[in-house]
């Protein structure tokens, strides 16, 4: 079996030239020498040019790389007597009092919307807080929605609108030229395909002159039922290749909140997922043509500035795009060749196409395909604006059929298991339950893993910071960690190792749903209140003083890199900082407390009023301009991404909503339970045409009715089963 783990991490090495979005696919190299290409950059009209290092540059570290943990044991009493506030405790049942026993803690299902008001009504009822990565984590997540949406909206979608507009009025130029020759149908396809991006930025257009394999694959799309031939892709072909995926279509994350994004959202699907093919001369000529359109046009402007901005956020494609055409099409027809010398000049058409065989295959195949096909020739092509490379697609990609194989039992892995991408980074928790579950019982999966884990461990500052995504990701790998002598004694056990795994998956979770535009998706092959006495209510920070210090740094990293892009406005910027200097001091006080520090009276302050400070956040991100008021229930934490895809006709999905962790703690030597906020989690699989959108999740949560008006809060899914260990669905006695 052909193996395909060779080119992770060193795939992902030239990310770090993300922010001038250089894409992958002419560049990566399969060992640690880098590819030598012939100089083909012509002396005019060149390539537009990639900047030499990324936007986010070296993030700063900025804890304390030598802290020895000495946190010191404590006891706690069966009866919890030695816990100042064990009163909280009267009400619940003996399975969670023996389960907060035993483990120093507990994770509760809970009816709250969102992260912050649990920390809110500590305050008031002098409750100790628990300050949970969690709660940063998903703060991070909402700035980052917002922001990117913001982009989205103001300066992506109007450059969108130009640039497609002038590469429909250049491909019908195109089309007129080159009629009854050779290339004619290679252009006509190129007018049907900009067509279709035509009417899916404006409803309204005008079709009347639309080929008609364009109104063919409008109605594809708008169906969004599942898999079928591309009528502009094929045209001229009877069942020919590619195949679409065109449940892709149905808009989700955010982009169902105006038709605006709709409208973007489906144009970007388009223009990342359609590929012209290498293998298929045909489509190779509407390569071509694309690109010369693209410079003729005088559109490259608008190409590369949505681009850059959206490799900013979610990195580069690793699908060849302009950047590896146009010098390879110079070379073989000549920098300044019109259109009746290209069509009738056979030899530099030749080759151009021996050329493209210097181009690497992209990692992560995001097409249907079938088990006999070579995944490389079959997927191998040209996309105008290709979905997006990422480190944990390329995890997922390694751990499916065809690359682990069948099982003994005739078995093949076809959806991978979100544990996947924490064990792949060193979490030996999430390895174990994948084992537990029967999930790994395939002839490759141990050395995949294996090879996996050694190229993450020696993957190089410069992956991680090659764009926010890959940064978000960096920011969670402590949470795969071990804790052992000195750290908390609830965290050195495997529960708490579960429990961190919720934390990590919750957030890759969001990090999923905010990016399911533009990160590539894999696929496998087809196979077969008052009142009350004042307490001792100080609290305590969860000790991962690594997370919320990469968290700050990533803060920082996103506003200098919009201010660099023209894109980041006062509000912003202020906002930015403010999250950075948030994070910035839990990771201070983290620190002190793994020391056996004591806070001080002002950090003691900062933990208690944790909840407002989450909440100007949540406001500044979620309320609009004709909204004097707006409360979590209008906007709920819980959202739904979708993860992989098995074109036999099921998706992968994570989903998470938010749940109450009691932790054991002792303060200045008193122990006390602490409250915070954490994510739940959830994976299921669903029909490849019903992928969810949040709206459908927060009904099948009993957040919202569903079209009777019904709620469904007695029936909603059970969390991953894996966190039994460490939850319960209720407290209270006599549930």
């Amino acid at each position: 079996m052909k193996k395909r783990i060779a080119s992770l991490l060193l795939s992902a090495a030239m990310l770090a030239v993300c922010a001038g979005c250089q894409s992958t696919s002419a560049s990566i190299p399969t060992d640690s020498s880098p590819v030598s290409q012939p100089d083909t950059t012509p002396t005019a009209s060149p390539a537009p040019a990639a900047r030499p290092t990324s936007l986010l540059g070296d993030l700063p570290v900025l804890y304390d790389t030598s802290l020895v943990p000495a946190v010191p044991e404590f006891t706690v009493a069966e009866d919890f007597s030695n816990v100042i506030n064990a009163d909280l405790l009267e009400y619940w049942n003996d399975e969670a009092r023996a389960k907060l026993l035993e483990n120093g803690f507990l994770v509760v299902s809970s009816p709250i919307d969102e992260f912050y008001p649990r920390y809110e009504s500590n305050r008031y009822l002098y409750t100790p807080n628990f300050v949970t990565v969690d709660a940063s984590l998903h703060t991070y997540h909402l700035y980052f929605l917002y922001l990117q949406r913001q982009v989205e909206e103001q300066h992506l979608l109007p450059l969108l609108q130009e640039l497609t507009s002038a590469m429909l009025a250049q491909s019908r130029a195109q089309a007129e030229t080159l009629a009854g020759t050779d290339w004619e149908n290679a252009a006509q396809r190129n007018v049907a395909y900009f067509s279709v991006a035509t009417a899916l930025l404006d409803p309204e257009a005008d079709q009347s002159a639309f080929p008609q394999e364009a109104i063919q694959e409008l109605a594809l799309i708008n169906d969004a039922a599942g898999i079928a031939p591309s009528p502009v892709m094929n045209r001229g072909e009877e069942n020919g290749s590619p195949q679409e995926d065109y449940s892709q279509y149905i808009p989700r994350s955010y982009y169902t909140e105006s038709e605006e994004l709709t409208r973007y959202f489906k144009t970007m699907m388009w223009y990342g997922r359609m590929a012209f093919l290498q293998s298929d001369a045909d489509k190779t000529r509407s390569a071509v043509l694309v690109n010369l359109a693209l410079r003729e046009s005088g559109a490259m402007d608008n190409w590369q500035r949505i681009y850059d901005v959206t490799c900013f956020f979610a990195g580069a494609s690793d699908d060849a795009n302009a950047q590896d055409y146009l010098p390879l099409i110079d070379a073989a027809f000549g920098a300044d060749a019109d259109l009746s010398a290209l069509a009738s000049d056979g030899a530099a058409f030749e080759t151009f196409t021996e050329s493209l065989r210097t181009q690497q295959p992209a990692s992560i195949n995001s097409m249907p395909i079938y088990e006999w096909d070579d995944r490389d020739e079959s997927t191998a092509g040209y996309r105008f604006m290709g979905q997006r490379y990422t480190l944990d697609a390329d995890i997922l990609q390694n751990l499916v059929y065809r690359d682990v194989e069948e099982s003994s039992d005739g078995r093949q892995r076809l959806l991978p298991d979100a544990l996947d991408v924490p064990a792949a980074l060193g979490s030996d928790t999430a390895l174990d339950l994948l084992h537990e579950q029967g999930d790994t019982d395939y002839p490759n999966y141990d050395s995949q893993m294996e090879d996996i884990r050694t190229r993450m461990a020696a993957a190089e500052d410069s992956v991680w910071n090659a764009s926010l995504y890959a940064a978000w990701l960096n920011t969670l790998r402590p949470l795969t960690e071990a804790r052992g002598e000195g750290w908390p004694q609830y965290m050195q056990t495997n529960v708490w190792r579960a429990k961190s795994l919720t934390s990590f998956l919750g957030s890759w979770t969001e990090l999923k749903h905010d990016t399911a535009l533009y990160s590539k998706q894999v696929y496998a092959e087809m196979g077969g209140g008052g009142g009350i006495e004042e307490a001792d209510d100080r609290g305590w920070v969860e000790t991962e003083p690594v997370v919320f210090g990469r968290l700050a740094a990533l803060s920082q990293a996103t506003a200098d890199g919009l201010e660099s892009l023209g894109l980041l406005d006062d509000a912003s910027r202020d906002n930015l900082n403010k999250l950075y200097e948030l994070n910035y001091q839990l990771m201070v006080i983290a620190e002190k407390e793994l020391r056996n520090e004591l806070p001080s009276d002002e950090e003691f302050e900062l933990i208690r009023s944790f909840g407002g400070q989450l909440e100007h956040f949540w406001l500044e991100t979620v309320a609009t301009v004709d909204q004097s008021f707006v409360t979590p229930q209008e906007h709920p934490a819980a959202l739904v991404a979708d993860i992989a895809t098995d074109p036999n006709g099921s998706v992968l999905q994570t989903a998470t909503d938010v749940g109450t962790i009691y932790v054991i703690v002792s303060v200045d030597g008193s122990p006390r339970i602490a409250v915070g906020t954490v994510y739940t989690f959830y994976q299921f699989t669903q029909p490849l045409d019903q992928r969810m959108t949040d709206q459908d999740w927060w009904v099948a949560t009993g957040r919202a009715p569903d079209e009777e008006g019904n709620f469904h809060w007695e029936d909603r899914p059970a969390p991953a089963a894996w966190t039994d260990s460490f939850s319960v669905s209720d407290t209270y006695r006599g549930a």
